[in-house]
């Protein structure tokens, strides 16, 4: 990684990817990335993921952080709760295709994922990918992000 260009990064779990996220911070980290862990800080049975996952989303949606990852058991939970932020575009990926197609053509800025879904290596092939990735601010893309933001916006 260029280290004149150290991407931050929010990452947030739930109790359900709260080992998954710890991981991915260590992972993160050693490769010289920015990251601000949103928590849980510590593994907290029964928390709830709309209270970990909507302070990373509403970073992403004021700039604080570039990207985020957020985590829960199956990634669904914490997509749909990502998604209630305007100028949030979370999705759940558990292939390497859409980690990275998501960014190029949809500028997905949260990489949901499920920690009973994929395991640790794959999780994080999927969040290298996902960084790596750039959007490629094409005509037709922009088009189409500049029809979600109407949409958002009528509510």
């Amino acid at each position: 990684m260029d280290m004149m260009n150290v991407m931050n990064v929010g990452i947030a779990a739930d109790h359900g990817g709260f080992a998954l996220k710890e991981r991915l911070v260590k992972s993160l980290r050693k490769e010289g990335y920015e990251v601000v862990d949103f928590g849980a800080p510590t593994f907290v049975p029964g928390d709830d993921y709309p209270d970990i996952v909507l302070p990373l989303a509403r970073a992403i949606a004021g700039g604080h952080v570039a990207r985020g990852v957020a985590i829960c058991a199956s990634g669904v939970g914490v997509c749909i709760a990502a998604n209630k932020i305007r100028g949030v575009r979370a999705a759940l990926c558990a292939d390497h295709y859409s980690a990275h197609q998501g960014v190029e053509d949809d500028a997905m800025n949260v990489l949901c994922l499920g920690a009973r879904v994929v395991g640790p290596s794959v999780a994080w092939d999927l969040v290298q990918t996902f960084l790596a990735a750039r959007f490629t601010d094409a005509e037709r893309h922009r088009r189409r992000l500049g029809k979600l933001a109407e949409a958002e916006a009528q509510g």
